[in-house]
């Protein structure tokens, strides 16, 4: 069995881009504008996590892992431990 790591959710806003390729209605752009970005929320495996991004696994084993998911701390509103304690990085 790999390295016991935390499992924790990660509640963020995302970035987004809106509109098609080339030109787009400035007045529906203007509109969009001022809706607010999605909230999202992550769970997985916390692998690393410094000032700058946190790392999630959804799915780890002995020598294989699903994609990891990287989201800058700037984005995290709150993250809370599901199993295990969280120590923070020094």
């Amino acid at each position: 069995m790999p390295k016991s790591y935390n499992i924790v959710e990660v509640v963020w806003v995302d970035a987004e881009e809106h509109g098609e390729v080339g030109w787009n209605n400035l007045k529906e752009q203007l509109k969009y504008a001022k809706k607010p970005v999605p909230t999202m929320h992550s769970v997985g495996y916390e692998v690393f996590r410094n000032k700058e991004h946190i790392s999630l696994l959804s799915s780890i084993g002995e020598k294989e892992s699903s994609t990891i998911e990287k989201i800058p701390i700037a984005f995290v509103k709150s993250i809370t431990p599901l199993r295990g304690q969280r120590v923070p990085p020094k």
